[in-house]
This record gives structure tokens, C-alpha cells and sequence, in this order.
């Protein structure tokens, strides 16, 4: 996938991720990569600038299976962005698809 195709939909796939359930990092990066091909190098300076905008938030939970992890979280501010960033995905899904189909001939 073109990486700056990539880039614009992974804060999409972010949220709507921690919308359904909190996840740490490397878990984000597991998912997304089942679908996307994506590195932890990728998803990093998306969280931060995720947290940064009030978007998600972070909290740390002890692990038995070695360091503590940082979870994040949607927040109310997230869930409007979400619900505002799938509406443009879809709307530009349509668009292409016409075009792709040929209906968007005059």
C-alpha cells in the first residue's frame, strides 16, 4: 500500500481499535499489521500526537510478563473525531468506487 495512503488511514484504524477495547502498543501494531503492513516505528508518533491532541489518553498497567505497558484509551474528544474521520473514509470509499465503476462519467 502507498505509504501516504497508509499514513492518512492509520489514525482511523487507531481509533477505532481503542473505541472497541484499550490497547498498548504492540498490540496496536499486531492488529493493524494483520491488515496494513505497518512497523511499532509507524505507530508511536501517532499515539503521541494522538495524546497530545486530547484525542486518546494513556495509563500504565503492571505486567507479569515483564515491563509495565502503556494502554491507551478514546476519549469523548476522540470518539467525535472518529465518528467524523469514518464518515470522510467513507464518502471517499464511494467517490473512488464510482469512478473505479465508471459511474462517474458525465
Amino acid at each position: 500500500m502507498n505509504s501516504q495512503l497508509k499514513r492518512g488511514t492509520l489514525e482511523l484504524c487507531v481509533l477505532s481499535i481503542v473505541s472497541y477495547k484499550d490497547c498498548y502498543g504492540y498490540e496496536l501494531v499486531n492488529q493493524i499489521s494483520e491488515c496494513i503492513n505497518i512497523t511499532e516505528g509507524t505507530i508511536y508518533p501517532l499515539l503521541k500526537r494522538l495524546k497530545d491532541s486530547g484525542i486518546i489518553n494513556s495509563y500504565i498497567v503492571e505486567s507479569q510478563e515483564g515491563p509495565p505497558r502503556k494502554y491507551y484509551s478514546i476519549t469523548e474528544s476522540g470518539k467525535n473525531e472518529k465518528v467524523k474521520l469514518q464518515a470522510e473514509w467513507f464518502a471517499f470509499v464511494n467517490s473512488v468506487e464510482k469512478l473505479l465503476k465508471g459511474d462517474g462519467k458525465k
